[in-house]
């Protein structure tokens, strides 16, 4: 949910007193238009807030934490659990590690992690949101996120299909799943792994931990989802260059 126009002034004047407008926009990066418009319209965007507290060196979940819509990221924020982790790790980084575990020079299936590995891709990847609910759902997430939201299960569906989920919707999630905050705000790429308080090798501890089996079946699922969202992209490429031959 947009943050209240006049409560994001008030939290403006409040961490930036002696600062204008076209301060706060020249340090932050956002156009004076959007914000102005935001402002206008009486909604400003949670992102709008993040940026603008990382130019002033703040804590992106305090801020939002200070608005009454997010009041439950106050405090020591619930970790992520070992699925969630897992969930925001990018399928290229899963298949080398599947690689890794199973090179002749690492003593083959079964050797275990390889040291001097390069770091883990940042979340989020190009399916971290629905890798990161599909990681928590109990198999009727989907249908308490909508009752307790009023968002149609298709609405719900069409946003993790593109990649996307608002973080209204995202804390609705985690608090519909019994889940801490942070993995869905990463997950839609609000905050980064670092502003969510996630050790620096969460990712890969939970990585490692993940048995030979288990690693190989996932990154086979991946891989199965990439397939499929391909094929999909070349159909729709190949309908669209038969409508522009037929318009000749």
């Amino acid at each position: 949910m947009p943050l209240p126009a006049k409560a994001f002034q008030l939290w403006l004047h409040g961490v930036a007193p002696t600062a204008s407008t076209a301060d706060i926009c020249r340090i932050s990066g956002i156009k004076r238009t959007t914000l102005a418009q935001q402002l206008v319209r009486g909604k400003v965007a949670e992102n709008t807030l993040v940026s603008i507290s990382r130019a002033l060196r703040l804590s992106p979940l305090t801020a939002l934490a200070s608005f009454d819509h997010y009041a439950e990221l106050a405090g020591n924020p619930q970790p992520p659990t070992p699925a969630e982790l897992v969930s925001q790790i990018a399928t290229m980084d899963l298949l080398r590690a599947v690689i890794d575990r199973s090179s002749p020079a690492d003593g083959g299936a079964g050797a275990g992690p390889r040291a001097g590995r390069p770091a883990l891709s940042p979340a989020p990847h190009a399916t971290s949101v629905r890798n990161w609910v599909d990681s928590i759902d109990d198999g009727e997430l989907r249908h308490r996120v909508s009752a307790a939201t009023g968002v149609a299960p298709q609405n719900y569906s069409a946003q993790l299909t593109a990649n996307r989920l608002s973080p209204e919707l995202a804390v609705a999630t985690a608090r519909a799943a019994g889940v801490g905050f942070t993995g869905g705000l990463v997950a839609t790429g609000l905050i980064t792994e670092e502003e969510a308080g996630w050790p620096p090798d969460a990712k890969q501890s939970a990585l490692d931990a993940l048995p030979d089996g288990e690693l190989t079946a996932l990154a086979g699922e991946r891989l199965q989802t990439l397939g499929k969202t391909l094929r999909r992209q070349e159909q729709e490429q190949a309908q669209t260059e038969k409508i522009w031959e037929n318009l000749g």
